[in-house]
C-alpha cells in the first residue's frame, strides 16, 4: 500500500486529511446554487408569462433585464454587486448594507438568482409560446379563461417540455458557482485553491475539486433522466412491436 502511494501522482493522504473541508465546500455550492435556482425559477414564471404575452409595457422591461444578464459574465455581475455597491454612500447607508449587501453570501445569491432568472425566464418563455396550438384551442372551447388556461394547460405543459433544456441550466449555474470562490466564499473550487496555497501543491486541490463536481453532475443528470421518463414519456416515439413488422404477403402492397 505504501509502495502505491509513494508511485501514485496525488497526495491522497492529505487529501484524505483535509476532505471535511471539502464537505463544507460541498454544502456552500449546493446551497447557492440549488437556492439560486428555486428563487430564479419562482421570479421566472411570471416574467416568462409576460414575454410571451407581449404586454406592451412588461415585454420590453423584462426583455431588457434578460438581455442584460444573458449577456453579460456572471463574474462581471457578482464583481459590481460585491465590490461596487459599497461605492455608493445611500446603499452604504441603507437597512440592506449590513445584513446583506455587506456579505458576501448573500452578494452571491442574489447575483445568482438574478442570472440564473434570466435564463430560465427565456427558456420558459420559449415553451410556453411553443404550447400545440390544439391544446390551447381545446382548452378556449372549454370555456377556460386566460388565467385558467396557463394555469391548467399552458404552464404545466410547459414545465414538462422545459425538463431537458432546464437540466442544462441546472448545471451550467452549478458550474458558474464556481465564481462565489472569488470573493473569499469557500465553495468546492475554493477549499481546493486553499489547499493548493496552504501546501503549495499543484493538483490536489483542483483535482479533488473537479471529481467533487463530476459527483454531482452525474447526480443531477440521473435525476432530470428520471424526470424526462416520468413526465415526457407521451413525447417518445412510440416503437412498433417486431411481430408487427412483418413482410406482408406477396401480391398485397
Amino acid at each position: 500500500m505504501e509502495t502505491f502511494l509513494n508511485w501514485f501522482p496525488l497526495d491522497l493522504p492529505l487529501i484524505a486529511q483535509n476532505f471535511d473541508r471539502f464537505l463544507v465546500g460541498v454544502r456552500v455550492t449546493l446551497g447557492l446554487t440549488f437556492l439560486s435556482l428555486a428563487l430564479g425559477a419562482a421570479l421566472a414564471v411570471p416574467l416568462a408569462i409576460a414575454r410571451a404575452s407581449r404586454h406592451r409595457v412588461l415585454n420590453p422591461l423584462v426583455w431588457t433585464y434578460t438581455y442584460v444578464f444573458r449577456g453579460t459574465p456572471l463574474l462581471v455581475q457578482t464583481y459590481l454587486l460585491y465590490y461596487g455597491a459599497g461605492q455608493f454612500a445611500f446603499i452604504r447607508d441603507s437597512w440592506l448594507w449590513d445584513p446583506v449587501l455587506s456579505q458576501a453570501w448573500w452578494c452571491a445569491l442574489i447575483a445568482f438568482t438574478l442570472n440564473t432568472a434570466a435564463y430560465s425566464t427565456e427558456l420558459l418563455r420559449g415553451a410556453i409560446v411553443d404550447t400545440p396550438a390544439g391544446e390551447v384551442e381545446a382548452a378556449i372551447a372549454t370555456g377556460h379563461s386566460y388565467c385558467g388556461r396557463l394555469r391548467r394547460i399552458i404552464l404545466p405543459s410547459a414545465f414538462r417540455r422545459a425538463i431537458p433544456a432546464y437540466s442544462n441550466e441546472v448545471i451550467f449555474m452549478l458550474h458558474g458557482s464556481v465564481v462565489a470562490s472569488t470573493i473569499t466564499l469557500q465553495d468546492i473550487l475554493g477549499v481546493g485553491r486553499w489547499l493548493n496555497g496552504r501546501y503549495y501543491l499543484a493538483y490536489e486541490g483542483l483535482i479533488t475539486a473537479a471529481v467533487l463536481y463530476f459527483i454531482i453532475v452525474f447526480a443531477i443528470t440521473r435525476v432530470f433522466r428520471w424526470l424526462e421518463r416520468r413526465y415526457l414519456r407521451h413525447l417518445e416515439r412510440r416503437r412498433e412491436p417486431a411481430a408487427a413488422a412483418v413482410a406482408p404477403p406477396m401480391g398485397i402492397k
